[in-house]
């Protein structure tokens, strides 16, 4: 057990995961018994005391900081935390003694493979842009000149821990400064000021020095990587934007002894006579990132590696940035009021209107509507000079319970050119699959969690029971899964056939021989929508008829999948199942489907996990329902694995379809 005395140490969320001990408070009361190590905030004043108890008890500390990939936003905002550093012999920024992180760079020995993962994270980070905190705009800088090359010069706060143990002070930002333009007299000075001390929060060193010596002040609070772009060098005294530059493939110089300096990577106008061997950027970052770190999911409290936390936070700062500004949604029923402001993101404000507002005028921003309502506000939309219309849409992976039982979903999603299950138009999801460029990291993203919703026979609504099928085993399975007849992704998106009836008619009579099941759709079982009124003539073209069984459960037992435009005709093709179309789903007409019908803006050939990639990781929006944050697919697919094996939650529409509708 891992004792603490900082009240803040104790709020660190699934502290004892990080620790991989179970954690206890140290007080008058409770004190040593029991306890193996003291754990305490670095060399912060306020963790005194856990260090002197330490030495008294001759008990290990274990210094805790924010790690290398901290937060989507800032540690003050309340940003949940994504990695902690737990050293055992000092601490990362004081280079006045040995830390873990600096034995691991000069002593420890990498595996080709290692090496490998690292060049791959560099690539990653570079890639998505990230850095420890990631709440500022990744934007152009504006103001600067056209003309001349440009260095960085970065700005610390007073009082900073890692620049007195990084053998800096105050004079380090003086020289540095002077230095960087004497160095540089044809080049634009950029010197970045600490947001914190734009917002008066705190002191920095370089706001009037800057002025003297006539260099560029970037006050707003921007992303590192806006800046990274624009310049060849970085001067820094100790803070970690010289290792991002690094990464960036910038020349730095060092004012201080940040960790990453006296490796051979950085210009060092101090050093330390520990640090006498030379190491590759590769190492370096194995060292801090992929050992020295500990990371974890938030939202799950599971322990996770540290491209899972990229993939994580590279979807929250792009789906952060994709919805913003002021949004009316019209149309949308109490229930969804609770949810549909999460999906947007905090960064969008929307008010809700029944039908169209007297009062709006042609300079409202953007529109809102569910899928299924487009056309019923058809005329709203000719009449308005909206700016966008987006259409919501239940996403693929969304709950586990129906949208029709009130259940509130995980995943949505929001479509400003169309909606998915539209053939006739274009969506957003459709110019995915069309043109996008899929990187390797998307892809094995994508086989991994398609092997992972197959290994915990995840589905859509995952309803059901596993319940075991007795199926001759000298007949070929044919599985057609009933659709809502009236549901707008038959009127869009079949063709000549357009009922379940029509569809198992034409199912039989090619396929004479096939044994076919027919499941019909969990709506129409629980009454959510009407039922079938040709039942009798289709129970003449399947074979089985079965109700509460689970998707995943019944796709293991089938060689074919027929179907109009359901869903499940993708879920089959996660499992290696041969699916014929008989409409246009946004599945087909990319050569992974035997398709009736072809849609001539579909030219492009996918595989697999191109389609998965598309479909599940960059089009749906994923929130976690305890804190209403964005998250993404992975995250939501535990979420949703941990909700099914909780007891089910009965809803108002539950309650009242149970007593009011009559048994099928």
């Amino acid at each position: 057990m891992i004792g603490y005395f900082s009240l803040g140490i104790g709020r660190i969320p699934y502290l004892d995961v990080y620790l991989e001990q179970p954690i206890t408070a140290l007080g008058v009361v409770n004190r040593s018994s029991g306890v193996s190590a003291i754990a305490g905030w670095g060399l912060k004043k306020t963790s005194d005391k856990a260090r002197r108890f330490a030495i008294k008890h001759d008990l290990p500390y274990l210094s805790l900081e924010d790690g290398f990939l901290r937060s989507l936003g800032l540690g003050v905002d309340g940003s949940l935390q994504h990695s902690l550093i737990v050293d055992t012999s000092g601490i990362y920024y004081d280079a006045t003694s040995a830390s873990d992180l600096e034995m691991l760079i000069s002593s420890a020995t990498f595996t080709h493979q290692e090496l490998l993962r690292a060049e791959s994270g560099i690539e990653l980070i570079r890639h998505y842009r990230l850095s420890k905190y990631n709440h500022a705009p990744d934007r152009p800088v504006l103001g600067l000149s056209t003309d001349k090359l440009k260095v960085l010069v970065v700005d610390q706060t007073v009082g900073d821990a890692s620049i007195e143990y990084g053998l800096a002070n105050i004079n380090s930002f003086r020289q540095m400064l002077k230095t960087a333009c004497a160095d540089n007299p044809e080049a634009e000075v950029i010197v970045k000021i600490h947001p914190d001390v734009i917002a008066g929060k705190k002191q920095g060193h370089l706001m009037s020095l800057a002025s003297e010596y006539g260099c560029t002040v970037i006050t707003e609070d921007v992303s590192p990587w806006a800046l990274l772009d624009l310049v060849d060098k970085v001067y820094v005294v100790t803070s970690q934007l010289g290792f991002e530059g690094l990464l960036a493939g910038k020349e730095v110089i060092c004012f201080g002894v940040p960790f990453y300096a006296g490796w051979g990577l950085t210009t060092d106008h101090k050093s330390v006579s520990r640090r006498q061997v030379h190491r590759s950027l590769n190492q370096l970052f194995a060292a801090a990132y992929l050992r020295y770190c500990r990371y974890i999911n938030p939202y799950t409290g599971k322990r996770c590696e540290f491209e899972e936390t990229v993939a994580l936070l590279a979807d929250q700062k792009r789906q952060r940035d994709r919805f913003s500004g002021q949004w009316l949604g019209i149309g949308f029923g109490y229930w969804k009021k609770g949810f549909v402001p999460s999906f947007l993101g905090s960064k969008a404000r929307i008010k809700f209107y029944k039908s169209s507002p007297s009062s709006m005028t042609r300079t409202c921003e953007r529109l809102l509507v569910w899928a299924s309502d487009k056309a019923s506000i058809g005329s709203l939309i000719a009449n308005q000079n909206f700016l966008s219309v987006s259409y919501m849409e239940d996403g693929f992976v969304r709950s586990v319970g129906l949208g029709a039982d009130a259940v509130d979903p995980l995943s949505l999603v929001i479509d400003a050119k169309g909606i998915y299950y539209d053939a006739t138009a274009p969506s957003e999801l459709e110019s995915l699959l069309q043109n996008s460029h899929f990187s390797e990291h998307q892809l094995i993203r994508a086989e991994q969690l398609r092997q992972k919703l197959v290994l915990l026979r995840l589905s859509k609504y995952n309803t059901g029971e596993e319940q075991p099928l007795t199926l001759p085993k000298d007949r070929r399975i044919i599985l057609i899964p009933g659709q809502v007849e009236t549901d707008a992704s038959i009127r869009l998106g079949a063709v000549d056939i357009t009922t379940n009836a029509q569809l198992l008619s034409e199912v039989r009579l090619s396929n004479p021989d096939a044994y076919i099941i027919y499941k019909p759709h969990p709506d129409v079982l629980v009454g959510a929508r009407l039922a079938e009124t040709d039942s009798e003539q289709m129970a003449d073209s399947y074979d089985l008829r079965v109700t509460d069984i689970a998707m995943p459960e019944l796709l293991e037992c089938v060689d074919e999948v027929h179907t109009l435009t359901s869903l499940t005709g993708f879920e089959a093709l996660l499992r290696g199942v041969k699916v014929y179309t008989y409409g246009i789903p946004f599945y087909a007409g990319w050569g992974l489907t035997e398709d009736r019908h072809y849609c001539p803006r579909r030219t492009r050939k996918l595989t697999l996990d191109q389609l998965v990639a598309a479909t599940l990781i960059m089009y749906p929006i994923y929130v976690d329902p305890g804190s209403g944050h964005q998250v993404n697919v992975e995250t939501a697919v535990d979420l949703i694995n941990q909700q099914r094996h909780k007891p089910p939650k009965t809803t108002l529409n539950s309650w009242v379809w149970k007593r009011v509708r009559k048994p099928e």
